[in-house]
């Protein structure tokens, strides 16, 4: 009964081309081999090329912490670089957990319970929807970047909760768009409800928004910093307060003291380049223009396709042409909405974004005609 109940499960998954597999891969961040074969890769996250300049050091033997903060785990890395946190998100205060999901997972649940209320974006990532259902709060989506919706929202269910948190992101890692965070701070302002924003997408990346206040700021060391961790930002009492009371970050091994070294040198080298993130946007638009497509926000570029045999027909056309562009598909977008999810790095050149807009131009005939 076991396997059977395992087979329907995996069956409900793989149906209607939803199957994936974990493939083995190599990347130096702009190129990537599979099967023995290079790529031009624009799947990675890496949108600063960070990643590569960390790979070089050698700056603390890699090895694991031995146990939680708590314990014998928080080494002095942990200080210095969440003091870089801190006043890169322009807060009082930052923490390190080991991944962003952990973060998300524990902040939520440690601030919010079953008498309060979540405002949540509907295309909000997974983490925050998780952390959302651990917290017992009564949760409702309000359409995406719809300020109308939510105000509705806000407007019937505030008054019968004890405390109301809404939830975004900065940067949407699927659309690449931006959330309008000047009028969600108003909107909390309004009806006496606290802003969590996710920066895990935006992380250096130049924005024309000015600085918004935010209570928890949370974000993730595996994008723009080319490392992997999660954090949050804030005012001192609320890092004390999770210091206390988030159990992903008490009841887990701290990372090790080299991977944490790692997050201070992305952050610094971010703080001194920030030609990075300008020249990443830069290519995001020679990109764009050339392929007919709306100024971007983000270095995340989606194509919409509709079906998921569409956007997979279309990644194995671009793969014969040495070109790695990911498939995104149901549930990861919403039916009807499977993509190509282009994402540039200040790696890239601007040879090879010219050569990827020649073949995404002509995406139509890709597949009908998948060589030359």
């Amino acid at each position: 009964m076991f396997h059977d109940h395992l087979q329907q499960i995996y069956d409900r998954s793989t149906a209607n081309s939803r199957i994936r597999t974990l493939a083995d891969f190599q990347s130096d961040g702009v190129h990537l081999w599979h099967d023995g074969v290079r790529y031009l890769s624009f799947a990675s996250n890496d949108y600063l090329g960070i990643a590569s300049s960390l790979a070089r050091l050698a700056d603390a033997p890699l090895h694991g912490a031995g146990a939680s903060r708590f314990v014998i785990g928080n080494h002095a890395a942990y200080a210095h670089t969440e003091a870089l946190l801190a006043q890169i998100q322009h807060s009082e205060a930052a923490l390190l957990f080991p991944s962003g999901y952990q973060a998300h997972l524990g902040v939520i649940p440690a601030l919010l319970g079953k008498d309060d209320l979540i405002m949540m974006d509907k295309y909000a990532h997974a983490c925050m929807v998780d952390g959302a259902r651990l917290s017992g709060a009564t949760v409702r989506r309000f359409r995406h970047n719809d300020l109308q919706h939510l105000s509705t929202l806000l407007a019937k269910h505030r008054r019968h909760a004890r405390a109301c948190m809404i939830l975004t992101e900065t940067v949407f890692s699927m659309d690449g768009d931006r959330a309008p965070l000047h009028a969600l701070r108003a909107l909390a302002d309004s009806y006496d409800a606290w802003l969590m924003v996710d920066d895990a997408h935006g992380l250096g990346i130049p924005s024309s928004d000015a600085i918004v206040p935010i209570e928890v700021h949370t974000g993730t060391c595996s994008k723009s910093l080319g490392m992997i961790g999660g954090y949050v930002c804030g005012s001192r009492l609320l890092i004390d307060t999770l210091t206390q009371s988030a159990r992903s970050l008490l009841f887990t091994t701290a990372l090790p003291e080299a991977i944490v070294m790692r997050i201070a040198h992305g952050l610094d080298i971010m703080m001194r380049e920030p030609e990075r993130g300008i020249k990443v946007m830069q290519l995001a638009q020679r990109l764009c223009a050339q392929c007919h497509l709306p100024v971007p926000s983000s270095p995340i570029i989606p194509i919409i396709l509709g079906s998921n045999e569409q956007a997979l027909s279309v990644h194995y056309a671009l793969r014969e042409l040495g070109m790695w562009v990911p498939a995104i598909r149901p549930p990861t977008v919403p039916e009807g909405t499977a993509r190509l999810r282009i994402s540039l790095s200040a790696s890239h050149t601007e040879d090879q974004i010219d050569l990827l807009a020649h073949y995404i131009a002509r995406s139509d005939r890709l597949v009908k005609e998948p060589i030359g």
